[in-house]
C-alpha cells in the first residue's frame, strides 16, 4: 500500500497559496480538500450543509455565542469542531490529501505522515496577482487582502495557541514571489519526496 501522505497548506491571500495545493494534489494524485471540505461531510453524514458555507473559516463572536456544558450556541464553533473530527478521521484511516488551511498544521500534528507548509509572497506580486485574477484596483486589492487574511488570522489564532503564519508552526513556509507558482510547486515536491524517502 502506498505511505499516507498528508499535505497542509496555509497561505496568505494573493501568495498563490491554492493553486500551489491543487498542483501538489494533481503531482501526488491524491484528493484535494478546501471549499469541498463541507460538500464531503455533508454527503458523510447525510446532511445539507449549504446553510453553513458563508461560515467556513469564520471566527466566532464571543458576543453573540455561549457555551454551556461544552454545548456552543456558536455555528462558527460547531462548523469548526465538525471539520476537525472529520480531518481527524481521514488521517487515521490512512487516507492521503492535501488539505489547504483549516488550521489543519495544528491539528494533524500528531501524524507523522504530516508535511505543513505556508505559502507567503511580496506585497507588491500579490497585488498585482488579485488586480488580474479579479479585475480590481490597486486600492481594491489591497483591500482585499488585508480583509482576507485578517479573517485568516482571527479564524487561526482563535483555535490554534500558535500564530497564523509564524514559520515554527510549519515544516517550511517558502515565498513564492521568488520562484513563481511552477518553481515554488518544485521545490515543495523535491522537500516532501526528500521527508518521504528513508536518510
Amino acid at each position: 500500500m502506498e505511505k499516507q501522505l498528508i499535505i497542509s497548506v496555509g497561505r496568505e491571500y494573493g501568495s498563490g497559496g491554492h493553486e500551489i495545493a491543487q498542483r501538489l494534489s494533481e503531482h501526488y494524485g491524491i484528493q484535494l480538500l478546501d471549499h469541498n471540505l463541507l460538500d464531503e461531510i455533508a454527503a458523510a453524514k447525510n446532511m445539507d450543509m449549504q446553510h453553513l458555507k458563508g461560515l467556513d473559516e469564520k471566527h466566532r463572536s464571543r458576543l453573540t455565542s455561549r457555551t454551556v456544558r461544552g454545548y456552543s450556541s456558536s455555528l462558527e464553533e460547531n462548523l469548526y469542531l465538525i471539520q476537525f473530527d472529520h480531518l481527524r478521521k481521514k488521517a487515521s484511516s490512512g487516507e492521503s490529501f492535501v488539505i489547504v488551511g483549516r488550521c489543519s498544521e495544528t491539528i494533524l500534528k500528531a501524524y507523522d505522515s504530516l508535511v505543513s507548509i505556508f505559502v507567503l509572497g511580496d506585497m507588491d506580486k500579490k497585488i498585482d496577482r488579485i488586480m488580474k485574477l479579479y479585475g480590481l484596483s490597486k486600492e481594491q486589492a489591497v483591500r482585499r487582502i488585508r480583509e482576507k487574511d485578517m479573517k485568516r488570522r482571527r479564524y487561526h489564532n482563535g483555535h490554534c495557541d500558535r500564530r497564523w503564519g509564524d514559520s515554527r508552526n510549519y515544516d517550511i513556509a517558502i515565498n513564492s514571489s521568488k520562484l513563481g507558482i511552477d518553481g515554488t510547486v518544485a521545490m515543495l515536491a523535491d522537500y516532501i519526496d526528500r521527508r518521504r524517502t528513508p536518510q
